[in-house]
């Protein structure tokens, strides 16, 4: 376990207090090399971190510019 190969993360932070940590879906993203776009369960989009980092929906929803 000191090299996995896929670390997959779903509301890490949760149950935490906000002013302590916050989700940072920017920093995520400038980490890892695929993301994944969940709705009500669901996955609704998925690409290269690179992409996702671009795509104007994506940034304006999730990323805050």
């Amino acid at each position: 376990m000191m090299r996995p190969r896929l670390l997959m993360l779903d509301e890490p932070s949760m149950g935490l207090a906000p002013r302590l940590v916050a989700q940072n879906a920017l920093q995520a993203l400038n980490t890892a090399h695929r993301g994944y776009v969940l709705q009500t369960g669901a996955i609704a989009l998925h690409d290269r971190a690179e992409a996702l980092l671009q795509n104007e929906p994506v940034r304006e929803a999730y990323l805050g510019y």
